[in-house]
């Protein structure tokens, strides 16, 4: 099996099919890559859409996730592995394995806490060993957040006390696979709780810094509209980063928040959101939230076209308040599959700090990441 420079496992789906796209468009003079799956009629077929587009054309690798010597053959194939294959907690795991195993890097779009921890748990001590960088969360989730927050901070003076909140509003449909992912997630809170406590148990602190979550109920951005703590992966992975890094300053805290102009668009939403994860308790009730949206299943153009994200982050330290700025069309599919793949290609192409393990975008690719990203139309700006 000849050796590429990334591959993608999940092109067949609908934000894996958007990511072949967008890499097979946009890779370097020279550089080579490959889909995988076990489907070998509709991985041509993508193949043939790259053609059609005028990209360059994958390399097509036989694998499945059950199978662990076709998974492992994979990871030896490639110097980045890319999956959209999820829900990650569900399928995730054999990817992780074969890339850490194989001591190569690894990018993933999981917004789900309970995979990134049990992935935590069972590999990184394998990726340091191997020298694998596994790097989850390289969508809407996190990169927006983690990235943000760290061009905050590098405005920020250091050595001092950072606040930092980051308040969101968006336009758009989540993607099926997001839906699944997150009515999984709902049902597994006692699990992930468990597996949370397993990690903390075992992860390291950093010494003589403290690193804190916070947020409440009240005001949005600059007094204006109201802000909900958004319990997402997004402040996890912020905090997972500032406890890596000491730019972040002796004492760090971060609040994440979901900002909405009204206020009843903010009780919709707590409502909302309390039907869902009622619902994804019981497994009839879980089964047909389920069939609201389909796996794979995404809208076209147009629609996509008409989505958006705005963060706003303020961080205060040392006397000095700063704002900036991530913004961005359709966060669940266009810009989701366009940082998936910058995040692979900034791996695979750049002059990035020597790690390995499980880490974040902040961390693994920061200042690279950002301007690859700024390249390809999403904002990062100071107010």
């Amino acid at each position: 099996m000849t050796s590429v420079d990334i591959a993608l496992l999940g092109a067949t789906g609908f934000t894996g099919g958007l990511t072949a796209e967008y890499l097979g468009t946009h890779l370097p003079a020279g550089a080579t890559w490959a889909i995988a799956g076990r489907n070998q009629s509709k991985l041509e077929a993508i193949a043939d859409r790259i053609d059609a587009l005028g990209g360059v054309r994958p390399e097509i690798i036989s694998a499945e996730t059950g199978n662990a010597d076709s998974m492992a053959a994979l990871a030896r194939s490639t110097r980045v592995l890319i999956t959209t294959v999820g829900p990650y907690v569900e399928l995730g795991e054999p990817a992780v394995k074969a890339a850490a195993e194989a001591g190569i890097a690894y990018v993933d779009l999981t917004g789900e806490p309970e995979f990134v921890d049990r992935m935590w748990l069972k590999y990184h001590a394998v990726a340091q060993q191997t020298g694998a960088r596994l790097v989850h969360a390289c969508g809407f989730d996190s990169i927006p957040h983690d990235l943000g927050v760290l061009f905050t901070v590098q405005q920020l003076p250091e050595n001092v006390p950072l606040d930092v909140k980051g308040y969101l509003r968006a336009g758009g449909a989540p993607s099926g696979g997001t839906f699944h992912s997150a009515i999984g997630a709902f049902s597994r809170v006692r699990q992930s709780a468990k597996t949370a406590a397993e990690r903390k148990k075992l992860e390291p602190r950093p010494e003589g810094r403290s690193v804190r979550g916070g947020g409440k109920l009240g005001r949005g951005a600059n007094g204006k509209g109201w802000a909900m703590p958004l319990p997402t992966i997004d402040p996890q992975i912020v905090l997972r980063s500032a406890r890596s890094l000491d730019r972040y300053g002796p004492a760090f805290t971060y609040s994440h928040f979901a900002q909405f102009k009204k206020l009843p668009m903010l009780a919709g939403t707590l409502a909302g959101g309390a039907v869902l994860i009622a619902g994804a308790q019981l497994p009839p009730t879980r089964n047909l939230l389920l069939k609201l949206k389909a796996q794979g299943d995404g809208p076209d153009e147009e629609k996509r076209a008409k989505s958006w994200f705005t963060l706003r982050v303020i961080g205060e330290g040392g006397g000095k308040t700063v704002r900036t700025e991530v913004a961005g069309g359709d966060p669940g599919y266009t810009e989701t599959a366009k940082m998936l793949s910058e995040s692979a290609l900034c791996l695979a192409f750049d002059d990035l700090p020597q790690m390995s393990g499980q880490t974040t975008t902040a961390v693994a690719m920061g200042d690279a990441l950002i301007k690859r990203l700024q390249a390809a139309g999403i904002t990062f700006r100071t107010l």
